[in-house]
């Protein structure tokens, strides 16, 4: 364990005893399963279908990722479209082309974890670097669907391939440069990811000062340079950086600063994240299990204070947003991941058993606390499970003391309760959204609503004739499944539709050219959703010039969510 915490030398580790590469077949063999599982069924969640649908649509209307609005990142939209370029090669159904695009994110979750591992062995033991960077690989592969491709999650693995080549090559200059792309890559894929590319420099900082300070400083030029490369490559790229984040009317800069609520939001917050992803119950135990095997009270200082600045920085990034989405910290259960396989690896004598077994039974506990009956969900009952795994680390720490050796297969087994743990993601009855401790939804309910979202959709587009240009007033889903070229550059009306929360949007450069897409060359089509859009909540001016152009349908209250709309 010495040697995974060492100062900025490099550390040899020195070889144990006999290995069989059988036991470790024991945990290869579950895990494939597992992710083959979630590849199959785990499907995309309304975020990737929002992105997929503007860059489809906008793409049949002759515009390419460059000049695509889709609330997000120049890097970004180009990587999920390259994705949904390789799912569109092999063809196939929705369900199998999301299938496809899965598996990708998968062999990139799979390529980073062994470039960790590649990385680690100069460090530490064969059983620490396979632990640690197999747990890192899993946890991005397992990831919940709220995280999977999204921003946050493609920050984490670029963060570390980052950390990998950071750490991995022997000349510390030539690491350094190998690493400042991934990392501003990493940057890149929402601007408040920058917060997950400095966490993977505290990472590297842990092990080896001189290399972090290296990668900081080509890392930041690297960033800004890539930058200043997205706005020459789209030509609106500045002005949307500059409108994304007035349009999101619970922002930070939006609300100010309340102590009071962002304490109380972070408490149930974390306890939200953590249900979803029990791997992050488990990791104050992990920590403290890595502390007890550190040398020196300095040592233990440095460290404990790096792991609350990452921490920070962590749950900062979802205070500034103000959202409180969960995929906002997509970072935390894959950090916490990393730091279990620390944990239960770097013991010399005695395998953390108490520690295992609470991780073990972490691997059901999503799918009963959705069982279990609201007035029972609370956030103060999912901090209690964190608290059980810290007292289960302590007990461990403290009996791994003695002189015992358990050997390898004990390893193997606890391995596998750490799979356990992060296949608690993937269930049918896992929780996809979880707000103040409550289960809102599970992952079978979304699954459901995707199905009747798209059998409106289906609806909507048997009344259109095929291939005809449509002006979407509609979320991402529906638009995803109708699939039919939009007229413009705003293929998803984002910037109209934010007027019904913040009537000060109507004054930005983007929303006045989406509105120039409902009366400047119409479409012969409009897709109204309701829920979303609310007629009555919009600009009135705005809504005078759709009422202007298209005929849409009255309907009584219940009617259906989306209807379609026909040019006068």
């Amino acid at each position: 364990m010495a040697t995974t915490l060492a100062d900025d030398k490099v550390v040899r580790p020195v070889a144990g005893g006999r290995r069989s590469p059988l036991w470790w077949a024991a945990v290869a063999l579950p895990s494939a399963v597992a992710v083959v599982y979630t590849v199959a069924t785990r499907r995309l969640t309304g975020d990737l279908h929002y992105v997929l649908a503007a860059l489809r649509t906008g793409g049949k209307a002759g515009y390419s990722p460059s000049e695509v609005f889709t609330h997000r990142p120049f890097f970004y939209r180009w990587f999920i479209a390259l994705l949904d370029d390789l799912t569109s090669f092999f063809g196939g159904s929705t369900s199998v082309r999301e299938a496809l695009m899965g598996a990708a994110g998968v062999l990139l979750a799979a390529a980073a974890g062994h470039a960790l591992f590649l990385a680690l062995q100069r460090r530490v033991t064969g059983r620490e670097a396979a632990l640690t960077a197999g747990a890192t690989g899993l946890a991005l592969a397992l990831a919940p669907r709220n995280d999977f491709l999204q921003p946050e999650w493609t920050a984490v693995v670029l963060a570390v391939f980052g950390v990998a080549a950071a750490l991995g090559p022997e000349r510390p200059w030539r690491a350094a440069l190998l690493a400042c792309l991934p990392l501003g890559l990493a940057v890149m894929m929402k601007y408040s990811t920058a917060a997950t590319a400095a966490i993977g420099i505290l990472l590297v900082y842990v092990v080896d000062r001189g290399r972090a300070v290296r990668a900081a400083l080509i890392a930041v030029p690297a960033s800004a340079a890539l930058f200043g490369l997205s706005a020459l490559g789209g030509s609106h790229e500045l002005q949307w950086t500059h409108d994304m984040p007035l349009i999101n009317q619970s922002a930070l800069s939006r609300t100010g600063i309340h102590p009071h609520f962002i304490l109380t939001r972070s408490y149930e917050f974390l306890a939200d994240r953590a249900i979803a992803t029990p791997v992050l119950l488990l990791a104050p135990g992990a920590l403290l299990l890595v502390l007890s095997r550190v040398q020196g009270r300095l040592r233990r200082a440095e460290i404990l204070l790096v792991a609350l600045l990452i921490g920070s920085a962590a749950l900062a990034v979802v205070v500034v947003q103000g959202n409180w989405f969960l995929y906002h910290a997509a970072q935390m259960p894959v950090l916490a991941a990393a730091l279990w396989g620390l944990a239960v690896s770097g013991s010399r004598r005695k395998v953390p058993w108490l520690f295992a077994a609470v991780s073990l039974a972490y691997g059901v506990l999503p799918v009963l606390y959705a069982q279990a009956p609201k007035a029972d969900q609370r956030p103060y009952v999912i901090w209690a499970f964190g608290l059980l795994a810290l007292l289960a680390a302590l007990v461990d720490a403290v009996l791994e003391r003695r002189p015992r050796s358990d050997g390898v297969a004990p390893a193997v087994l606890v391995a596998l309760t750490g799979l356990a743990c992060l296949a608690a993601t993937i269930w049918p009855g896992s929780p996809h959204l979880v707000f103040d401790g409550k289960v809102t939804e599970t992952s079978s309910q979304y699954l459901a609503g995707m199905r009747a979202t798209q059998k409106e959709a289906d609806r909507v587009r048997a009344e259109m004739p095929a291939n005809a240009p449509v002006l979407y007033l509609a979320f991402g889903d529906t638009t995803y499944y109708v699939d039919h070229a939009a007229q413009c550059r705003y293929p998803i009306s984002t910037f109209l539709q934010r007027t019904r929360y913040l009537p000060d949007v109507a004054d930005l450069k983007s929303f006045k050219e989406n509105a120039d897409c409902v009366d400047h060359h119409p479409a012969p089509y409009a897709v109204l959703e309701r829920p979303w859009f609310r007629p009555g909540k919009v600009d009135p001016e705005l809504w005078r010039r759709i009422k202007a152009v298209y005929d849409c349908p009255r309907t009584a209250s219940p009617g259906p969510r989306i209807v379609l709309c026909v040019r006068r």
